[in-house]
């Protein structure tokens, strides 16, 4: 399930739940073809949170994450970050962090 966020709602989610965090922007083409691949691993993972957040509307956040570009993603698992893919990924590559986290 793919989700879209903002900053209120991201301190609201469950700490210890595993995840993964985006950070996109609506004018990055890399950005755009990510989105593709997350809606086809969303499909075959249909109970694994993926949510996205707009790296320009949520500056505060994006800088206490220290997300410094994107597409950036993030893997959470039990409140705390645990690997992070900067960049267009492939959908393997992809997979392989969220098989880290169970």
């Amino acid at each position: 399930m793919i989700t879209e966020i903002n900053e209120q709602e991201y301190e609201s989610l469950d700490p210890a739940a595993p995840k993964l965090i985006e950070f996109y922007s609506k004018t990055c083409g890399p950005c755009k073809m990510l989105s593709f691949v997350l809606k086809d691993i969303s499909k075959q993972n249909p109970d694994f949170p993926i949510y996205i957040i707009d790296f320009d509307e949520n500056r505060a956040l994006k800088e206490q994450l220290g997300v410094k570009g994107f597409p950036t993603m993030l893997f959470f698992k039990d409140g705390k970050e645990v690997s992070r893919l900067e960049g267009l990924k492939q959908k393997p590559v992809i997979i392989k962090a969220i098989e880290a986290l169970a």
